[in-house]
């Protein structure tokens, strides 16, 4: 690090997952000089990317990788309905139309595809699947960028930013008990959200955060958003928000990544701990509703909730790491969760006479819902009849936190004035409020991080030869 810290690059990158490794591969591409730091060791390099597995982009006919097309008005549609309208329409409608290479481009820079997923992940025509996951993506992509020419550096925690009227021009990085100065022509932040830090969540949700599960790296403390936010950069996104999804409450509290998903909602009832149901767990097709269920979860008693199944679904969701629980009648199941006997089987009682039957097709929005229930199930719903039964305990799983920055079409950060910044850039979960306010598509964080991992790359090279 000292004979680093005596250069001036023309970019640095601070972030070590997707966006930056695009920002960086880009911004290498450009002939700039480049510096990654990654506050990780390099074993747990790449931020939540190393849990991803699948990318959504704009493409107009099917692949051996895709089984179809996924048109650009389609895309808008999904997006709207999960934000609610609240996303900047600008920068949604730039993110979805610059996506429109990535398949191409990710495989240039190492990426292997595999074949399409089946299934009732219903994300075979929409979302590319990377062979590997994650950590084959990171692997590959820092492969590339050392190639390249792009200088690494782990373990090293941007501590200090030096920003000045709105230009950077050093940080301060600790790194192995000592703290070096780092100057560049440009930076571009690439660190992610703050939902690592119970402290900085419990500034919204009070004790509540103890009982949050986080799905991604422990790395992602939030110090370099604080930062921004200290030295005028403009803010954006509900700071009491996050992409949060229902994770097995008995995995562990940071990276527990996809093993502790739970995709079983959809194929039975979600109820709270008096053992009641507080959502319609057939609303939509899972990849456009299952990250509202850690919001769900959150706003719960306790932060908990259970997912309750009968013996004919059982085969028909990616299972949890963990056992399901199992039990031969819903008061002993009830007994198990330590749940309210009487409250469960009445939960369970009145959903099931409620339940309209009509064909059952797990792979699309069918018939199957309730009548008179309250929440309703609107697809999907069968009677909970045939033992065993079986549950698993849910908790609230957070990815990403979506306050952030506000950037532009050139990824970048607007400061208070309004006026971007000299030559200080962002991409990926930093800034990814702008184009998520709230809800989220499956497979769409990578490609806002994707596409303003690479605008940034581009940009910050052209302003430190400017």
């Amino acid at each position: 690090m000292s004979d680093r810290a005596a250069r001036t690059f023309d970019v640095l990158v601070v972030g070590g997952g997707n966006a930056a490794l695009c920002a960086a591969m880009t911004a290498r591409r450009a002939a700039a000089k480049v510096l990654l730091l990654e506050a990780s060791p390099e074993a747990f390099r790449g931020g939540n990317s190393r849990h991803t597995r699948d990318i959504r982009y704009l493409h107009d006919r099917s692949t051996d990788y895709l089984t179809g097309a996924y048109p650009e008005d389609e895309f808008w549609d999904d997006l709207f309905r999960v934000t609610g309208g609240e996303t900047n329409e600008r920068l949604a409608g730039l993110t979805i139309r610059e996506s429109a290479d990535l398949g191409e481009w990710m495989a240039r820079h190492g990426i292997r595809w595999q074949r399409p997923l089946h299934g009732t992940l219903h994300l075979s025509r929409t979302n590319a699947f990377f062979l590997g996951g994650g950590k084959a993506l990171v692997n590959a992509y820092y492969d590339t960028a050392r190639r390249l020419g792009v200088q690494l550096a782990y373990d090293s925690e941007v501590r200090e930013l030096d920003i000045r009227e709105g230009r950077f021009l050093s940080a301060v990085v600790g790194r192995e008990g000592e703290s070096r100065e780092i100057r560049a022509k440009t930076v571009i932040l690439a660190s992610g959200g703050f939902e690592a830090n119970i402290p900085w969540l419990k500034e919204y949700w009070g004790e509540a955060a103890d009982n949050f599960a986080i799905r991604g790296t422990p790395y992602n403390q939030g110090r370099v958003l604080r930062q921004l936010l200290d030295h005028g950069a403009r803010p954006v996104g509900n700071p009491r928000e996050f992409h949060a999804i229902a994770v097995d409450a008995r995995g562990p509290k940071f990276d527990g990544g996809i093993v502790t998903r739970l995709d079983t909602i959809p194929f039975g009832i979600a109820v709270n701990e008096h053992a009641r149901r507080f959502y319609d767990e057939g609303e939509d097709l899972w990849p456009k509703r299952y990250a509202i269920w850690g919001g769900l979860i959150a706003r719960q008693p306790d932060q908990i909730a259970f997912s309750i199944l009968d013996s004919k679904v059982m085969e028909r969701f990616m299972p949890s790491v963990f056992p399901a629980i199992p039990a031969h009648s819903v008061r002993e199941l009830a007994l198990a969760l330590k749940l309210a006997p009487t409250a469960l089987e009445a939960t369970v009682a009145e959903f099931n006479r409620s339940v309209r039957p009509g064909p059952y097709d797990p792979s699309g929005l069918d018939g199957c819902r309730t009548e008179g229930l309250e929440p309703p199930k609107s697809h999907w719903a069968l009677r909970l009849d045939v033992p065993p039964f079986y549950a698993y305990p849910l908790r609230p799983g957070i990815t990403f936190t979506y306050l952030g920055v506000t950037v532009d079409e050139r990824a970048r950060v607007v400061m208070q004035d309004d006026r971007p910044a000299q030559n200080v850039f962002a991409a990926g979960e930093i800034m990814a409020g702008n184009v998520l306010g709230r809800g989220y598509l499956a497979g769409f964080g990578l490609t806002i991080g994707s596409v303003f991992g690479r605008i940034a790359g581009r940009e910050a090279a052209r302003c430190a030869v400017a």
